[in-house]
């Protein structure tokens, strides 16, 4: 009769604290899985880095204009997938606002080539992993290289023959198996006091909000969530989450529902996602506003739960 090991580690990466728990019926297979798993995103975090000059993403906003690059699949692939959210969202989701955050001192200022001024729509995709950007921009991929990590750790450690497992960075996470995980999420004006939004049963969920990353730029307070519209700073009172069958798919939403709420459902319902919004009027209870993508469609299996204090 075996004996069932369950495993639990976390470690500092894509600027959090990712967590990854696993069940396994044989220690070596744990202990493997779960190390090759965390390589899969210390590698996401070291291609798709933007404070790291020495990253390829770095050497693609370096690029020249009308220069074609190669680059790995997991950059085209991320690629690929924030050019189709920006197109579905009319650029709601935009991976090309660096220079905004660099601007309000959330991300470095490397010297890249020219001013950023290009959006993207500048960016063409080619076959075989090619790249090219048509006019200088500045790349960052923090709104959603994440969530692509947290779905390529689990695709790694089902590969291993993991059948049950979590994987959690810093509010983006993911569940496969027979397994119920709570869904906790700060409260907007308290990021000390927890709220029990749901319990998650497969699929993903990402949350996006200022809490402590709020600070004062000028005589404005400021966040790295921005509407790239109007570039207004969003997430100073409220909170938003997204539930879809993957965690990239989640961790873009949460940018599109967050500079617009209301127009937001179409692209829920094109990608099958859920959301929920967290509000707070000067320090009053919160109450969720669910929005949904598809009344006939769930994106994972949810269980919507009361507030509570936890």
């Amino acid at each position: 009769m075996s004996r069932e090991f369950s495993w639990r580690r976390a470690r500092p990466l894509l600027g959090t604290l990712v967590e990854i728990g696993l069940t396994a019926d044989d220690a070596d297979l744990g202990q493997q899985a779960i190390s090759a798993a965390f390589e899969q995103v210390a590698r996401i975090h070291r291609l798709m880095s933007f404070h790291d000059p020495a990253s390829e993403l770095s050497r693609l906003n370096s690029a020249m204009p009308g220069e074609v690059l190669h680059v790995t699949p997991e950059l085209y692939a991320v690629l690929s997938a924030a050019l189709r959210f920006a197109h579905l969202s009319g650029g709601l989701f935009d991976p090309t606002v660096a220079p905004r955050l660099c601007a309000l001192g959330y991300l470095p200022r490397h010297g890249f080539i020219g001013d950023g001024a290009g959006d993207w729509r500048d960016i063409e995709l080619l076959p075989e992993n090619r790249v090219c950007l048509h006019r200088p921009v500045h790349l960052d991929l923090g709104g959603i290289a994440k969530g692509y990590a947290v779905d390529r750790a689990l695709v790694c450690l089902r590969e291993r023959g993991i059948e049950q497992a979590v994987v959690n960075a810093g509010g983006d996470l993911a569940v496969v198996g027979e397994v119920a995980v709570p869904v906790h999420v700060r409260h907007p004006l308290d990021p000390i006091r927890y709220l029990h939004l749901a319990e998650l049963r497969g699929g993903a969920v990402a949350t996006s909000a200022g809490y402590f990353s709020t600070r004062r730029h000028g005589d404005a307070w400021v966040t790295p969530l921005l509407n790239p519209h109007s570039q207004a700073c969003l997430g100073l009172d409220v909170s938003i989450s997204v539930f879809a069958a993957d965690c990239m798919t989640a961790d873009a939403l949460t940018k599109v529902v967050a500079a617009d709420p209301d127009g937001a459902g179409a692209v829920l319902v094109r990608c099958g996602a859920h959301a929920c919004l967290l509000r707070s009027d000067e320090g009053a209870a919160v109450m969720p506003l669910w929005l949904s993508g598809s009344a006939q469609q769930e994106p994972c299996s949810l269980e919507r739960k009361a507030f509570r204090r936890v």
